[in-house]
């Protein structure tokens, strides 16, 4: 059966903005989810609506209600630990394959990552916390950057999938760890260059586990 581009694109954008207000906070733990509401936030028709939020549900970012709706999925201290050593997982195999097989193009590609973040996380240090978001988007950029030689799809995607879960705990919380985190950048991108995944491995290691401890002592999460 053909389909109407234009109407797929706007299903995506959809989808796409929802997903992203839901990562970072903006549609909050629990709220319900009203497709009117919905529909002139994010200009979609309801039946695309339903098929975003069904979409998101299999990502285990909205919640089914059966005839009652749709909400926001809760969070909880449990699966923000879970989460965590999901990630810790992942990516301390995606460094591992990918430190081994990096090229120049890949170090150029971490080096760039990390200089970005860097100079976000000065800024951050200063004060200026009115960057929040961007300052996530080049912590995302730079994690992706040390893990995208790995060679594997399969596993970028399904690390992309675990670290969008542990953002989202993350600005729920507001949680920033000032030096402690931006030495623990610069010490993975050192292992990058020196191609020491193990040292790597146990850096991110810490590097995850002090941002779930830092994210609980705010006690925003229950």
């Amino acid at each position: 059966m053909a389909t109407n581009p234009q109407l797929q694109g706007i299903g995506e954008s959809a989808y796409h903005r929802i997903r992203t207000d839901i990562v970072f906070g903006r549609l909050s733990p629990g709220r319900k989810l009203k497709l009117e509401q919905l529909k002139a936030d994010y200009g979609a028709s309801v039946s695309t609506l339903r098929e975003i939020l069904n979409r998101l549900s299999s990502e285990r970012l909205v919640v089914a209600e059966g005839q009652k709706g749709f909400e926001v999925a809760p969070v909880s201290i449990a699966n923000l630990r879970e989460i965590a050593a999901l990630r810790q997982l992942l990516e301390c195999r995606a460094l591992e394959q990918s430190f081994r097989a990096g090229d120049m193009e890949w170090e150029g590609r971490v080096v760039a990552a990390h200089h970005r973040l860097a100079r976000m996380e000065e800024r951050m240090a200063e004060g200026d916390r009115s960057r929040t978001e961007e300052w996530k988007q080049y912590d995302w950029q730079f994690h992706q950057a040390l893990i995208s030689a790995c060679g594997s799809k399969m596993l970028i995607d399904t690390h992309a999938a675990v670290f969008d879960k542990y953002l989202r705990y993350q600005m729920i919380a507001l949680s920033y760890r000032g030096e402690i985190a931006a030495e623990e950048h610069r010490l993975l991108l050192e292992c990058a260059l020196e191609r020491d995944a193990a040292r790597a491995c146990e850096v991110l290691t810490r590097h995850v586990a002090g941002g779930v401890e830092h994210a609980l002592a705010t006690g925003t999460i229950k």
